[in-house]
């Protein structure tokens, strides 16, 4: 005859925790039907990530992918970036037809050194930019690395979010940057801030292909 082993739960004690655990997940069931039920309104709506970890411009082109997906238009106009292409720009690159690229950044501001170049690159990414907010057949845009030149002052946040607000009521807006205003996250519907954890790169471990760029 085989000994039970020790401490080894009980028939009862599983059969009770698994009605417990039914019970909680009952209880969060009811409450998040309540929130979708209460959750009726549809419009554009407005998603900032930021702070300092890594991710951003991740999740805001997982969200132009997700998009195309579904079969929506999308468009891209990328701030203070440009030097070096990026694998998600190679990749939607790919679809001309659904997604418009635009790269108007000529890289990083400790590589380019010249803050009056910077800041005209930068109006002339906005143009680019709000004639995509203008354009009511396109579904998704993101603005990536926008929240660093307005932290820097490339561009009048009071302009952009009035643009924001001007655009078509379906369309979605992705922005992506470190230091994001106060007052674009007080205009925005949905903000992520990345808090950094670890990284490779402080354990001299260089940038690679397909996980930073």
């Amino acid at each position: 005859m085989t000994e039970p082993q020790a401490n080894a739960p009980s028939t009862n004690e599983d059969a009770a925790r698994d009605e417990r655990h039914k019970a909680r997940m009952a209880r969060k069931k009811n409450v998040v039907d309540a929130k979708i039920a209460a959750a009726q309104d549809e419009r554009g709506v407005i998603v900032i990530t930021t702070g300092n970890g890594k991710g951003k411009s991740s999740s805001g082109f997982g969200m132009v992918v997700r998009a195309l997906g579904h079969g929506m238009q999308a468009g891209v106009v990328q701030f203070i970036k440009g030097a070096i292409p990026s694998g998600e720009e190679l990749f939607l690159r790919r679809f001309p037809e659904q997604c418009a690229f635009h790269v108007m950044g000529e890289g990083y501001t400790w590589e380019t050194q010249d803050r009056a170049r910077d800041v005209a690159k930068a109006q002339a990414a906005w143009e680019v930019a709000r004639g995509l907010l203008r354009d009511p057949s396109v579904g998704l845009v993101l603005l990536d690395e926008l929240n660093i030149a307005l932290k820097l002052h490339y561009l009048d946040v009071d302009t952009v979010i009035a643009d924001l607000r001007a655009r078509p009521p379906m369309q979605h807006v992705v922005i992506t940057g470190r230091g994001a205003p106060p007052a674009l996250i007080e205009a925005a519907d949905t903000v992520t801030d990345m808090t950094p954890v670890k990284h490779a790169f402080q354990q001299g471990i260089k940038a690679q292909r397909g996980v930073e760029m």
